[in-house]
């Protein structure tokens, strides 16, 4: 699995791409104003109905996350140390850790807009949200992010495996580290070299015509979902 589009048939892949944008915005404010157990164990709640409309089960997104987990557990656990007696303090981790999931959560369900939306779809919205030039330039980086992530991924991947048939896994951190990040470098500047010259053999143009997008009676609870996260933030 990659963070990348899927086809399916699900409630989620119905949907229009602006109600998914206008949810995940809403979903993120309503996480950061209620960064509180209860809060946060309501948005959980939300994010279980997300992840079931989409296809997608925890462990899964979990797995595909796992390379920012660190970064989640490290705020915490460096809140507690300190630079004197009692050396560690447990309560210092509730707010980072509370912070922490609050971050995990909005991760999932990005990932469920992620499997669930055309890179396609996702530029044209965002060329309806911001019109004239600018729309068209963030539309194209996030067609383009969406389309060259995943294929990183798994040239990532790949490099991995191949050095650990080699026994590469024997060696050190640093020198593993160091192994992968500098083929994982060479290999995504050879990606955008030819991605440049692909492009400019199609010819490439800043206006092609994008997928025509209608709201429907599905997305009506998405949409009322995304107010009223809204107003439970502000409130």
């Amino acid at each position: 699995m990659t963070l990348s589009f899927r086809p399916g048939d699900s409630f989620a892949h119905r949907l229009d791409p602006r109600s998914k944008l206008a949810f995940q915005v809403a979903f993120a404010a309503a996480a950061f104003a209620r960064t509180t157990p209860r809060g946060l164990l309501a948005l959980t709640v939300l994010v279980a109905v997300v992840l079931a409309v989409a296809g997608l089960s925890a462990r899964e997104t979990l797995t595909e996350y796992r390379f920012v987990l660190p970064f989640l557990v490290a705020g915490p656990v460096l809140e507690t140390l300190t630079l004197g007696a009692p050396w560690i303090r447990p309560a210092e981790a509730a707010k980072p850790a509370l912070a922490s999931y609050r971050v995990l959560l909005v991760l999932f369900v990005s990932a469920a807009y992620l499997r669930t939306t055309p890179v396609r779809e996702s530029r044209a919205a965002i060329q309806w949200l911001v019109p004239g030039r600018a729309g068209n330039l963030l539309g194209l980086g996030v067609g383009f992010v969406f389309r060259f992530l995943p294929v990183l991924q798994a040239d990532l991947r790949r490099i991995r495996d191949a050095s650990a048939a080699r026994l590469g896994d024997q060696r050190s951190l640093v020198a593993r580290m160091r192994l992968v990040g500098v083929a994982g470098v060479a290999r995504a500047l050879a990606r955008a070299d030819r991605f440049s010259l692909a492009l400019r053999a199609r010819c490439f143009a800043w206006n092609p015509t994008l997928p025509p997008l209608s709201t429907s009676r599905v997305d009506v609870p998405v949409l009322a979902a995304s107010v009223a996260l809204v107003g439970w933030a502000v409130a």
